[in-house]
């Protein structure tokens, strides 16, 4: 790489991308600004109308799976679904989750256990599927898993799966980091805190619950507004990219600074 041509460095160009969890808010980030940047990308969701309405907004070439990483079997064929259609996997990325908020005494044990599979069991069984591919292929590889600031901080409306989970996927993060180093796989992962998505619409809203929510919300985030999709897109070519290379077991806040004070 040469310094004289610095964007060289976040080219990702041809790269195979497999985004799990594409039909939803940061599946759909994904999916357009690695397109966009001229990634071949497999999209792969359980709710396959969302997906194909995500689709539907990318450029170059795309490949859609019908299928969740919701079982070991489930994540190898991902794997070898993408391989058998691009021939490799140079970038994973994992958007897929959920989230059930109820306070400990409301929240039933398999609604907990329900959380911590999607976010974290599910996560590790595609990083190792993804990971074992990479390291056949001998050219490292990137992978990208969703956080939030909910992993380092705590909430008081009924996020224990869900904090839980997330500082789970970050300590996963941190011990792949250091495990995978040695292969050329990076490993990071993408923390943001509230941002613009169907979820989340309704605090963006001008109703005086909104309103009442919101303000109490930005009086702790330094840059004064909520995120955007787009403030998820340059982290996440960053770490898809040439340009994160010296990069690993970090978590990335994409937060305006709510995590800072």
């Amino acid at each position: 790489m040469s310094l004289d041509n610095p964007l060289s460095f976040f080219d990702v160009s041809d790269k195979v991308v497999l985004i799990t969890g594409a039909s939803g808010a940061f599946g759909a980030v994904a999916a357009r600004c690695l397109s966009g940047a001229g990634a071949k990308v497999v999209l792969a969701a359980g709710n396959a109308g969302a997906m194909a309405d995500v689709a539907a907004t990318c450029t170059g070439d795309t490949h859609q799976i019908n299928a969740r990483p919701d079982s070991e079997a489930a994540c190898a064929a991902l794997i070898e679904e993408t391989v058998a259609t691009f021939g490799r996997i140079d970038i994973l990325v994992v958007a897929s989750g959920m989230n059930k908020v109820a306070k400990i005494g409301d929240m039933a044990p398999a609604a907990f256990e329900g959380v911590m599979d999607a976010n974290v069991t599910q996560s590790w069984l595609m990083a190792r599927a993804a990971a074992g591919q990479m390291q056949m292929q001998g050219t490292g590889g990137k992978i990208v898993l969703m956080s939030s600031a909910r992993g380092l901080l705590g909430h008081p409306a009924g996020y224990t799966a869900y904090c839980a989970s997330k500082a789970a996927v970050d300590g996963m993060t941190k011990a792949l980091g250091c495990e995978l180093g040695p292969t050329g796989i990076t490993v990071n992962a993408i923390a943001p805190t509230v941002f613009r998505s169907p979820l989340t619409a309704w605090m963006f809203e001008d109703t005086p619950e909104a309103t009442a929510v919101r303000e109490g919300f930005l009086s702790r985030v330094p840059k004064g507004r909520l995120g955007e999709p787009e403030d998820l897109a340059g982290p996440l070519l960053f770490l898809s990219s040439r340009a994160s290379d010296f990069y690993t077991g970090h978590i990335l806040y994409a937060d305006g600074g709510y995590t800072a004070g």
